[in-house]
């Protein structure tokens, strides 16, 4: 994958935030695709430009995205690009920043490069498989924590008692773990079913950085599958990812049945 490819994913992830930030904080159409999932007519505008700039930059590469039918013909294809054109639409449609745009291009399961584009955060993430990630051209590591009580998590509000420290918490899920990636956070655990286009950027970004990221179970992460979905997700510095996953467990075992 020549680092020109890269480049250009960035730019096309530009343009892309750039179509969101003009609409930002000004006049939209919200609906609501599913309960309690909403929807802006940005969000549909930003995937046809992805979906066109994408496909041109790789004719022979699937589409995967949040926003489009889903087209079983990906699965055959030798690379699959996998979007989610505003994640963190809530944030988006409430006028905060923690939303941005989310493209990863995938073979044989992994990402093989990655961008996040955060306009109203002045924030370009890129990632390339075996090459490290950047924000702003600035090289990312994660952090060197080995305990678990007193790691820092994105998260508004912490239970009573909690061994944890919150820090903030963008809505979009691609930019918490993009945080332990940079060292703004030690650890990010969710613990339901999730979609693939959450996260296939931002697990590469942060993996890149030196995190270990997983499902909620610790198994590897794999992309463009059947069902697009996998259980959970687990970013964290390599010295508290094993205890993390062994104090998730039983309510991982509880939480997957559906």
């Amino acid at each position: 994958m020549p680092d020109a490819t890269l480049s250009r994913l960035a730019e096309i992830a530009g343009e892309a935030g750039r179509i969101a930030h003009n609409s930002w904080r000004g006049e939209f159409n919200v609906w609501e695709k599913s309960p309690g999932h909403k929807v802006c007519d940005v969000d549909i505008a930003v995937n046809d430009f992805l979906r066109e700039a994408l496909t041109a930059l790789d004719p022979d590469a699937g589409f995967l995205s949040e926003e489009s039918v889903d087209d079983a013909s990906r699965l055959d294809s030798p690379r699959v690009w996998i979007v989610d054109p505003i994640d963190g639409t809530r944030d988006f449609i409430r006028g905060r920043e923690g939303w941005c745009i989310s493209v990863a291009l995938v073979e044989e399961g992994q990402p093989l490069i990655g961008v996040l584009d955060a306009p109203a955060r002045g924030e370009v993430w890129t990632a390339q498989a075996g090459k490290g990630a950047r924000r702003n051209g600035d090289p990312l590591a994660v952090s060197g924590r080995t305990e678990l009580p007193g790691a820092r998590v994105p998260m508004t509000t912490l239970p009573r008692g909690s061994e944890f420290v919150g820090v903030h918490q963008p809505n979009s899920i691609a930019l918490r773990i993009g945080m332990v990636g940079s060292a703004e956070a030690d650890l990010l655990a969710t613990l339901r079913w999730g979609h693939e286009w959450d996260v296939a950027a931002s697990a590469l970004i942060a993996r890149e950085a030196g995190a270990t990221v997983t499902d909620a179970f610790g198994e590897p992460l794999t992309f463009n599958t059947h069902r697009a979905e996998a259980f959970g997700v687990v970013a964290a510095t390599p010295g508290i990812h094993a205890a993390a996953i062994e104090r998730l467990a039983e309510r991982a075992k509880k939480a997957v049945v559906r």
